[in-house]
């Protein structure tokens, strides 16, 4: 991957780049990954029988026991627990749902065996929230902070993913620059 560029102008404006058959297998590997973990939370949603009456859905009202999973999904508030279940119930199922048609995007643009793709400013846009997505979850697993080593030791299992980290964090970084001078 060599960054992405910006072509065309005005409704025709293409966000452009190419990935390795190996750059698409782990990024496709990491979105499906994420979007097992967004099924498997909307899984253990309570059955509610006003939300089959009125179409509302609504979700857990606590908190996911995961890490990871917490990182993706936050408390809607830390003021009020009481209100913080209510929100997160009521507001849940749609963050789930968002992030879960982001990454669906970037697996829809995204040529299985690598290649040239363009993007509108539309997937644009869902590529950025899906890749955000994904670095959160794996910075959060591998317990990513500012005061940590661009490398790791040798013998620390980390060091490979962070490798992968980095270059999601470059992807991304990337695809904002090039999407800020169009706006």
């Amino acid at each position: 991957m060599n960054g992405w560029k910006r072509s065309g102008r005005g409704d025709r404006v293409r966000y452009v780049s190419g990935f390795s058959g190996e750059e698409a297998a782990v990024l496709r590997g990491l979105f499906g990954e994420v979007r097992q973990m967004l099924a498997n939370r909307s899984a253990v949603a309570p059955e509610d029988e006003l939300a089959a009456l009125t179409g509302i859905r609504t979700g857990p009202t606590s908190r996911p026991t995961d890490r990871v999973l917490a990182r993706l999904l936050p408390d809607f508030t830390t003021e009020d627990s009481d209100l913080a279940g209510g929100l997160r119930s009521l507001h849940e199922p749609e963050l789930i749902e968002a992030k879960d048609r982001a990454a669906e995007t970037v697996l829809d643009t995204l040529p299985e065996a690598g290649g040239r793709l363009e993007l509108t400013s539309e997937q644009a846009d869902a590529w950025l929230a899906a890749l955000n997505d994904v670095r959160l979850a794996l910075g959060t697993a591998l317990d990513v902070s500012e005061d940590m080593p661009e490398q790791l030791p040798e013998d620390d299992p980390r060091g490979q993913h962070l490798g992968v980290y980095h270059w999601l964090t470059y992807v991304q970084d990337s695809l904002v620059r090039v999407r800020v001078t169009a706006l």
